[in-house]
């Protein structure tokens, strides 16, 4: 996979716009009424890096990251500032925000997962790039220690216990967490005069699977 575990400068991503985007297929039927499916299980971030610039030395921190990153060509964490945390956004993760599993008694490997709930039904979203030092664990309501209990790859953002959680024990989970994503362009087009008169560049970043 090609991707640099390496985070987008935080206060260049600061006031972008962007956020979750779905595939829906909609047939309309000869009655009015319509067919709805979606070949995506999970929805795909997009996210505009250009608006966050704000002078041209931000411009050339960004076209720095874009050369390292050779363009397109690897992938790189984001931090979306609207939604990067396990809780609320004004709230301190913690070890009881998010259920990840129930154990089984044999499984070792949980997978950090976040719920948004609405109306009776939710959407459990895969977290794979966990931010080192954030990320607290329990089970059955007991917080458990790092690298004593349980360790966390922050590549993947997989639990591995160093024993299995009892049957039936709640494994729950607290972080703060980045997007994997890649430059969606091959080429960033800036100019003194125009970014001086107010007009920035465009620069898609769109999340990866991994």
């Amino acid at each position: 996979m090609n991707f640099h575990e390496e985070r987008f400068p935080p206060n260049l991503s600061f006031g972008s716009i962007g956020g979750p985007e779905r595939r829906t297929e909609i047939v309309t039927l000869a009655n009015g009424f319509e067919e709805r499916n979606t070949p995506w299980a999970h929805s795909r971030r997009r996210y505009d890096a250009g608006v966050g610039m704000r002078s041209l030395d931000d411009v050339e921190t960004l076209i720095a990251f874009f050369e390292a990153r050779r363009g397109q060509l690897y992938g790189f964490r984001w931090k979306d500032w609207s939604d990067y945390k396990s809780c609320l956004p004004n709230d301190t993760p913690a070890y009881t925000d998010q259920v990840i599993g129930i154990g089984d008694g044999v499984k070792t490997n949980w997978q950090l997962t976040k719920t948004y709930a609405s109306g009776g039904h939710e959407y459990v979203r895969p977290i794979t790039k966990p931010v080192a030092g954030t990320v607290r664990v329990g089970i059955g309501g007991d917080e458990q220690q790092e690298a004593v209990h349980y360790q966390v790859d922050l590549t993947t953002g997989i639990v591995t216990f160093a024993t299995p959680p009892d049957i039936g024990a709640e494994i729950t989970a607290g972080f703060e967490f980045d997007v994997p994503v890649r430059f969606d362009t091959d080429r960033i087009q800036t100019s003194v005069a125009s970014f001086k008169a107010g007009d920035v560049p465009s620069v898609p970043v769109v999340e990866v699977r991994v």
